[in-house]
């Protein structure tokens, strides 16, 4: 503990780190998640970053931002709204000072408030003058220019010695929240280990942040956040793409498979391609396409020929994949298809998060071509819904829509590493060599699953027809027979409807709840932080969160019946609610946020008390009308009316 400076306990803290895209923040960011996680901190974590690939430097298009929550006990989210905002330009102060709290810290890079960075996002004064941040504890440091006299020694350029005032900027987050620093210089040396004086120059530039804390009297208090008291195990910090990628080579060292990746780079979904390629020992084969199209082919190709094919999209692409999904359900070979799905339609907005694909991932095919669809709920559920999303499409030979989202592609918590030996086998079932006595039949069907046997090409005696068109019961012959038609439609549909499916867990401690929020996906952790905190108000809320999307567990329906109120907050315009309305005839009013941003618990909070007042309804269609009312229109010789 620093002499002389006071050490206050806290039990949780949020911190935004913000600047251009070049500089550093997601890096910045990364490193006290890794530093909270090693010292015991429960976190959560949410980078936000600009589709650009090189925004105009200085502008708020190019605002880079990455938040932290790490916490004593268990939490759910992110956070509402920083505690911390550190602000490298002005545009990172302009773009994110409307969401802190009255009396939050800010950090700011005076270095960077020139007249001319200032012109560039709208301010007339430099609002570290003037009375505009009266509301907040500012502190002014010249990290540009500590870091240029702290990385003289290494011999940078001065290019290169500007590029490490993040790292001045971690160090000083690190001393005012007591993080460990040995991880932070391991990793700058390993990461440089062949431009050794990059890594130098960054460590001294993080020690001199760290020193500035140490010596300066602008900072009279730090802070102290104890570890989390979390279930016994042994964790890790994992993002959910990784988590993704993990769980695919555990299915198939489950399956005793090897995996067959073939995908195409798209935000945000890349991570997956690049993690997998890494693990080549494991039986992973990762195929770059040229394109979606052939991404998907190239996986459904490995999975006729014994592998399991898996590909990864955005919802661009699995618009491309559409066809190829159904050739996989007609066929009814195993695959698995992961999308996170991002803002859209079209190109949209590629690294903002959304739920808008769960109708495209239910009915986007032609023809009746039912998948199994699944949605982890966090970055670390990624890891579990992959192995059961592979379970599924191998014991039931069919496609498996994975959707994860940007929230939960980008953002982190902590993992509880699971021991293998807790990890249950997957039987592939494929059908060995004919002994003479039974003849290879393609569409014959287990009993209880309605699958099919799989037959790996080129064993003999197990010849048989494959393609796209209309398959005939049994024989697996080209078919054109009305009456066999809808029996293989219904057949396949029947597989789908019976795959067994955990019943849905409803979270309502007092059993006495007559509001139930109903969710899937990414919104898990601020609807469940939104019901703690409404329940510490003394409302008493119950919550359920879908994993299996398609088919439902077999008990949702009673669990809707049973409470008088339904409410489903998406990401979308209500395609949940919809799907619920439709199959139960249950009264679910959604809540609906196309905004590109994840919900807030706090935000959730109001939907609560909406929904117990009566007034949500209202509320929700007020957002189409004010749309409707804020068009501009043009008369016909097109001039403004």
């Amino acid at each position: 503990m620093t002499v002389g400076i006071e050490a206050e306990k806290l039990e949780r803290v949020v911190i935004r780190f913000a600047g251009d895209s070049g500089d550093g923040m997601q890096l910045t960011g990364d490193r006290f998640t890794h530093e909270a996680a090693a010292f015991g901190n429960d976190l959560a974590t949410q980078p936000n970053f600009p589709a650009e690939i090189r925004a105009p430097q200085g502008t708020l298009p190019g605002v880079s931002s990455f938040q932290i929550q790490i916490a004593d006990y268990d939490i759910l989210t992110a956070g509402d709204q920083p505690d911390v905002l550190v602000a490298m330009n002005p545009a990172a102060l302009k773009a994110n000072v409307a969401d802190l709290p009255r009396h939050a810290t800010i950090i700011v890079n005076t270095d960077e408030f020139t007249k001319r960075n200032l012109s560039k996002v709208g301010y007339s004064l430099n609002p570290l003058d003037d009375d505009s941040l009266t509301d907040f504890v500012v502190h002014q440091v010249p990290m540009t220019t500590l870091t240029l006299g702290a990385v003289e020694p290494a011999g940078l350029a001065k290019k290169d010695g500007q590029r490490a005032k993040n790292m001045f900027a971690l160090g000083l987050l690190s001393w005012m929240y007591h993080r460990p620093i040995g991880g932070t210089e391991r990793f700058m040396r390993e990461k440089f280990a062949t431009k050794p004086e990059i890594g130098e120059g960054n460590i001294l530039a993080f020690k001199a942040g760290w020193n500035y804390g140490e010596t300066t009297e602008a900072f009279a208090t730090t802070y102290e956040i104890a570890p989390a008291t979390l279930p016994a195990g042994t964790y890790r910090q994992i993002t959910g793409n990784t988590a993704l990628a993990y769980g695919v080579i555990t299915a198939g060292q489950l399956a005793g498979l090897p995996i067959f990746v073939g995908t195409y780079p798209i935000t945000p979904a890349s991570d997956i391609l690049h993690e997998l390629s890494k693990h080549k020992n494991f039986g992973v084969t990762t195929f770059q396409a040229e394109d979606e199209i052939a991404g998907i082919g190239a996986a459904l190709g490995a999975s006729f020929g014994g592998a399991l094919g898996v590909t990864s999209t955005s919802g661009p692409g699995l618009a491309l994949k559409s066809e190829t999904i159904g050739l996989a359900v007609m066929t009814e070979l195993p695959l698995l298809v992961i999308d996170v799905q991002r803002g859209g339609p079209s190109t949209g907005l590629p690294t903002k998060t959304e739920q808008a694909d769960l109708l495209q991932a239910m009915f986007g095919r032609n023809g009746e071509s039912p998948v199994a669809v699944l949605a982890p709920r966090s970055p670390a559920d990624c890891f579990d819904t992959a192995v059961e999303a592979a379970r599924i499409a191998l014991t039931y030979r069919t496609p498996v829509l994975l959707l994860s989202d940007g929230a939960i592609a980008n953002g982190s918590e902590p993992w509880s590493i699971p021991s293998t030996a807790d990890l249950v086998p997957i039987d592939a079932a494929f059908e060995p060599a004919p002994d003479g006595a039974h003849q290879f039949v393609p569409y014959s069907r287990d009993p209880e699953t309605l699958a099919r046997p799989l037959a790996v090409p080129g064993t003999p005696g197990l010849e048989h027809r494959i393609g796209g068109l209309e398959k005939a019961d049994g024989s697996g012959n080209i078919s054109y027979e009305p009456a066999n038609h809808e029996l293989m439609v219904r057949l396949r549909q029947a597989k789908i409807d019976g795959i067994a499916v955990p019943d849905l867990i409803v979270d309502d401690p007092s059993g006495a709840a007559e509001l139930l929020i109903v969710g899937w996906g990414s919104s898990y952790g601020p609807i469940g932080e939104a019901c703690r905190r409404a329940r510490r108000k003394g409302i008493a809320v119950a919550h359920a969160h879908l994993r299996h999307l398609d088919p439902f567990p077999a008990n949702l329906e009673s669990v809707l019946r049973r409470y008088p109120k339904v409410v489903a907050p998406e990401m979308n315009l209500g395609q949940l609610a919809m799907l619920l309305r439709a199959r139960y005839l249950v009264d679910v009013q959604p809540w609906t946020k196309v905004a590109g941003l994840a919900f807030s618990a706090q935000e959730l909070v109001g939907v609560i008390d909406a929904a117990v007042d009566g007034s949500l309804g209202d509320l929700e269609s007020a957002k189409s009308r004010a749309a409707r009312a804020s068009a501009t229109y043009h008369d016909t010789r097109g001039t403004q009316a």
